[in-house]
């Protein structure tokens, strides 16, 4: 990322780059509010592009009986769709951060309609191959670039700022799978294309609203850079805060997965009973992703990190433990509090690389949450061997491990954040 004061210079694709609209005029400057309108917009797109990816999981049978595909073949869609979206991040934010790309937000949203929109018009499982990797560019290609322009209008309260721009990506995960069946249902799946309205309203919307985004200039990001990138403890730092997303992406995608097989297979529950608790824990993080930022603006990022983390430990007993209405309370709660951390994490990693705010959203977004994954086929291993309630276990132990991770965690941005501003206040 360059940072300059050279006057905006006409615009070239969407009138955006080299100065126009909420990319390029937000590259120089970090804003000193928060702005809601600009965040709503970005989080529109988010939502947009991840619908698509919710969505995927819930098409799949469809594709399978269509092209006669073998359980092998459609799991292979699925890793496809993963390792596209979700590694490969990191290199669409190293591009972010090298030059003025701010094209990435519309063309990834596009790229992720596009693919997602034209699986219902081949029969060629190859080339459905093809279409998933290229939904996946465009998903991986807009996260790096959405977080890191974000960023840029947060103000001071950033995980505030972030939460609602990360709430427009879980919202789009839960209407993915609701929109695509409802579409099948009653139009059939030839007309899941008509999702492609999804990508095509953000990219129209913020071609036409670019210009109510100008952003004033500050040099709070030249102090900040100057101040932060010289410490040698923030790629430590950066470290043990991968490992906790992974951690945490690990506990998440672990309950999803195996809350249904604990209580259908081993408690012989209900499976309408099983399959509320995976919505409601869900819906209390999509809750509080937007409810436990504002907490980690006031009592500090670092702190709120491991109050989740400790928190989670303590309350996974009673998910075992617990029936009923209070069983529903604590997966709530234990929802809301484990992925609150969702945004205050993105931007702890971002204080500590200003520079490269597009690689570190790269890593802690995309990189991150795809090791998590591979942590329910772990747990899978130990189901095989041991039992479905040993897995359960394993999952409960994960917190306590985030924990003691969190307690060696060195954060001297928020020192770095005062002393800055003191600065340039003198």
């Amino acid at each position: 990322m360059v940072l300059s004061g050279v006057p905006p210079k006409a615009g070239s694709i969407f009138g955006f780059a080299n100065g126009h609209g909420p990319l390029a005029l937000a590259r120089d400057s970090i804003v000193s509010r928060f702005n809601f309108k600009v965040l709503l917009l970005l989080s529109s797109g988010h939502m947009a592009v991840d619908t698509f990816q919710g969505a995927l999981p819930a098409v799949l049978p469809f594709l399978k009986d269509n092209l006669n595909l073998s359980y092998t073949m459609a799991g292979m869609i699925l890793i496809m769709s993963n390792i596209t979206s979700s590694v490969i991040q990191p290199f669409f934010g190293l591009l972010s951060d090298k030059k003025e790309k701010a094209f990435l937000l519309p063309l990834g949203a596009f790229l992720a309609g596009a693919g997602f929109c034209l699986l219902p018009l081949t029969g060629n499982y190859s080339l459905v191959l093809l279409l998933v990797a290229i939904s996946g560019m465009g998903i991986a290609c807009f996260h790096p670039e959405g977080f890191k322009t974000a960023r840029f209008f947060t103000g001071r309260r950033m995980a505030t700022g972030m939460s609602v721009f990360s709430v427009g990506g879980n919202t789009g995960m839960a209407l993915g799978p609701i929109l695509a069946l409802c579409i099948i249902h009653y139009r059939g799946f030839s007309s899941l294309s008509w999702m492609a309205v999804l990508p095509l309203f953000f990219v129209t919307a913020i071609i036409l609203l670019r210009r109510t985004v100008a952003v004033p200039n500050s040099g709070m990001h030249s102090a900040l850079k100057a101040k932060i990138a010289s410490s040698k403890a923030a790629y430590w730092a950066l470290f043990i805060i991968i490992c906790a997303i992974i951690i945490r992406t690990w506990i998440m995608f672990g309950l999803m997965t195996y809350i249904p097989f604990y209580y259908i297979n081993y408690l012989k529950g209900n499976p309408v009973f099983a399959g509320k608790l995976v919505s409601l824990f869900l819906i209390g993080g999509a809750v509080g992703t937007l409810a436990g930022s504002p907490l980690a603006d006031r009592w500090g990022h670092r702190f709120w990190l491991r109050f989740s983390m400790l928190s989670c430990a303590l309350l996974f007993p009673f998910i075992l433990w617990l029936q009923g209405l209070a069983l529903f309370a604590i997966v709530i709660l234990f929802g809301l509090i484990l992925i609150s951390t969702f945004s205050v994490t993105v931007v702890m990693g971002q204080n500590l690389f200003p520079h490269n705010l597009g690689v570190a959203s790269g890593l802690l977004v995309g990189l991150a949450i795809g090791a998590g994954g591979i942590g329910v086929t772990l747990l899978g291993v130990i189901a095989d061997h041991f039992g479905v309630p040993v897995a359960m276990k394993c999952i409960g132990v994960l917190p306590v491990a985030g924990f003691l991770l969190t307690m060696i965690l060195r954060y001297p941005v928020a020192e770095q954040l005062k002393d800055t501003r003191s600065a340039l206040s003198d």
